[in-house]
């Protein structure tokens, strides 16, 4: 009797764990529905919202600038909003474009919190952003939408499609022989948020961690590459960073067609190379001293590199200790060896710049200060003459400019 009771405990359990398995899976399973798109959509303006967390600037082909923020939170709470701007960035508009998924019915946030704007080369306009149950459900996913008239009166943007597990916040990269690649990372987060914790039940929650444990295989710094300029996308080739502190990735092609990935680590930005395409790479080293923080580099019109980071170049100690302030320009003109110049964009703890060069070789960047207080996403503009002198020799610099300020009442984030 008692094993015949044992067995229809062991039964039920087994039962009961592939019910919450199944449960748990559904819930998960709803960061794969595509979201809403929401077009010029009212309650977001700048006095709806208390938190700006920069994302990215770019350009379209006939001259509208688009910018990309999140808010809410950098957490389970996050959305995405865009703007733009006609006047070269003098002025913006109200929201064009809002990406806030509808949370679970479990009360489960559902979140897009990481994105990236970038005009490909045949001036299609792309947004990519992802999508996750709670703050990080392990898989995450890299979403797409994409804009063939960015510069109409009323742009229209496709049906999201998902192409991978991971997020995306810097830009793509075309190589010399016009392949596309992708910098997605795929991380070991897993947070279901203050609202997974309160509403989901202990079976739930054990069942998401688990969930993330899966996952960890994984993990990665990925390259997914479009070899058909964009109709379709294939992890390549992946580096795990160690002391990882977010990937936050971006390549960089060298003049010799060897291929330069700088990443986001604990201990500054390390680098890898790879001579096959981006299909395997080099392990990852130690290449620059700088803070935990996202910084920018790109090439130019001119074949110099633009780095943007956080201080100076001496060591690593010294960049911790500068932190997220003195966000500077730098140039090379002998691809990453060696940088000149230094151009202060802003001496205050701002973070996350990213930009685009004018036509006209002007460069814009964009950065966020004080997220949650002065909740603001700025601008500077400069040229590389500015960088290498250190200062406007050019007339053209403009800095500090206001892209968004969230003005409505802090409710303590």
């Amino acid at each position: 009797m008692k094993k015949f009771v044992l067995a229809v405990i062991v039964s039920w359990m087994l039962v009961s764990s592939v019910q919450a398995e199944l449960k748990i899976r559904d819930l998960l399973d709803l960061a794969l529905v595509p979201p809403e798109l929401k077009i010029n959509p009212t309650g977001f303006n700048d006095e709806d919202r208390d938190y700006n967390m920069v994302i990215g600037v770019e350009r379209a082909a006939k001259g509208r600038i688009w910018a990309a923020t999140i808010s809410g939170e950098d957490g389970e709470g996050g959305y995405l909003v865009v703007w733009s701007s006609d006047d070269d960035g003098k002025t913006w508009s109200k929201p064009r474009l809002v990406i806030k998924p509808e949370s679970a019915a479990c009360g489960l946030f559902r979140r897009t919190l990481i994105a990236c704007l970038w005009t490909d080369p045949s001036g299609k306009l792309w947004l990519f952003f992802d999508q996750s149950m709670g703050a990080y459900d392990s898989r995450s996913g890299v979403w797409y939408t994409t804009c063939s008239n960015p510069d109409a009166e009323n742009p229209e943007w496709s049906h999201p499609i998902r192409f991978g597990h991971g997020n995306m916040l810097n830009k793509p990269i075309v190589l010399q022989d016009g392949t596309w690649l992708l910098p997605v990372s795929h991380q070991l987060l897993c947070d279901p948020g203050a609202s997974g914790r309160r509403f989901l039940s202990k079976e739930a929650l054990a069942e998401f961690y688990q969930f993330g444990n899966r996952m960890k295989p994984l993990q990665g710094a990925h390259v997914y590459a479009s070899y058909d300029a964009g109709k379709t996308f294939q992890r390549i080739g992946s580096v795990r960073f160690p002391h990882f502190a977010g990937d936050e990735h971006m390549l960089i092609e060298k003049k010799d067609g060897t291929l330069w990935m700088l990443g986001r680590t604990g201990r500054g930005i390390d680098e890898a190379f790879s001579t096959d395409g981006g299909k395997t790479w080099s392990e990852p080293k130690f290449a620059i001293p700088h803070t935990v923080s996202r910084f920018f580099i790109r090439r130019l019109a001119s074949g110099n590199l633009l780095l943007v980071k956080h201080g100076g170049f001496g060591t690593q100690e010294e960049a911790v200790q500068c932190g997220r302030n003195h966000l500077t320009a730098y140039l090379s003109e002998d691809d990453g060896k060696t940088w000149k110049g230094g151009l202060e964009l802003d001496v205050r703890s701002i973070s996350y710049p990213d930009g685009f060069q004018h036509p006209d070789g002007r460069i814009f960047i964009a950065y966020d200060f004080e997220r949650s207080r002065a909740a603001e996403v700025r601008m500077a503009v400069f040229t590389e003459a500015d960088v290498l002198a250190g200062k406007d020799v050019s007339g053209k610099v403009r800095l500090h400019e206001i892209i968004s300020k969230a003005t409505k009442k802090n409710q303590g984030k």
